[in-house]
């Protein structure tokens, strides 16, 4: 077991947006026991294959700096494949992986950059970005860790052999983002048949940053961070293959619902929930059905639930 360092930070959650799209969507006579857990929407079956999949929140983040290569390198070290971060851009147009839209909390810029407030990302170059210390505020040992670029960070999980849960954060600040990730992932050689079926979910908070996704890479994976109700879900199922609410806003009917639907890639949709750091509602949650969780603390979560 890690001991979580005390600078340790609580997470800081994000609204969304809930843009509703017409039209219909097929049910799905979910067969819990057919699922592979390699291809898109693999459905309610991840509890007969060990348990639901652990994703590494912003890396192992309740042990090391999150969204930073080491976080990332940890989480690989305890045994996790899946990884999650977010991806945002640079004045100059750089996509570089931080989860608040102000460099403020997670680095040392307001030291290095006095007069810059509020320390916005899209208000850095990447050359100034780069300079900046991502890792003291969290534990002296991490001093000097840096926020990387999305190129950077997918070259690290690939050597890791990770799997990567990439969230788009804020698209809406960023135009023509949802095609930029794609080809910088596409450039690091991560929209090839293996790595879309097996290594990569796109998520976001926004419906349309999803909807983009889908329309311009049909066979990706992707998931909405959020909680539709049971009557709009079908409306969801048209473009994305998974729906990733906040653990509290959930219940078992709730996720029932969302596997009695097919996906946009013609399978049981699934559930994906966040964040979950405690033993007792990870069990929660298991028993509500879910396919995945997503903790600050895999291994935690992994001791309660099995999980993979």
């Amino acid at each position: 077991m890690y001991v979580r360092p005390a600078a340790a930070a609580a997470a800081a959650f994000l609204g969304f947006t809930l843009t509703l799209l017409g039209g219909t969507a097929s049910y799905a006579a979910t067969d819990p026991g057919s699922a592979t857990g390699t291809g898109p929407g693999t459905g309610a079956g991840r509890a007969a294959l060990g348990g639901p999949v652990v994703y590494a929140h912003r890396g192992a983040s309740a042990y090391a700096p999150e969204n930073t290569l080491d976080a990332i390198d940890l989480a690989m070290q305890m045994g996790f494949d899946w990884v999650e971060n977010d991806v945002q851009r640079t004045k100059d147009g750089v996509l570089v992986v931080i989860h608040d839209d102000t460099l403020a909390r997670t680095t040392d810029v307001e030291q290095r950059f006095p007069n810059r407030a509020p320390w916005k990302v899209g208000d850095f170059t990447a050359a100034e970005i780069a300079q900046l210390d991502a890792g003291s505020w969290f534990g002296d040992e991490y001093t000097g860790a840096s926020v990387p670029t999305l190129r950077q960070y997918i070259d690290r999980v690939q050597r890791n052999q990770q799997k990567l849960l990439l969230e788009i954060k804020k698209p809406e600040l960023y135009p023509g983002i949802e095609a930029q990730t794609l080809q910088v992932l596409d450039e690091a050689g991560w929209l090839d048949e293996r790595h879309v079926t097996r290594r990569l979910v796109v998520q976001s908070f926004s419906a349309d940053s999803v909807r983009v996704v889908h329309g311009l890479r049909p066979d990706l994976v992707t998931a909405f961070l959020g909680t539709p109700t049971v009557a709009d879900l079908p409306r969801y199922a048209e473009f994305t293959d998974r729906i990733n609410p906040w653990h509290t806003t959930i219940s078992a009917d709730w996720v029932s619902a969302v596997h009695g639907l097919l996906g946009a890639h013609g399978r049981a949709m699934e559930v994906d929930t966040w964040i979950v750091d405690d033993a007792a509602t990870a069990r929660k949650v298991q028993d509500m059905g879910v396919d995945g969780i997503i903790t600050n603390a895999p291994d935690v979560v992994r001791d309660a639930v099995g999980g993979f």
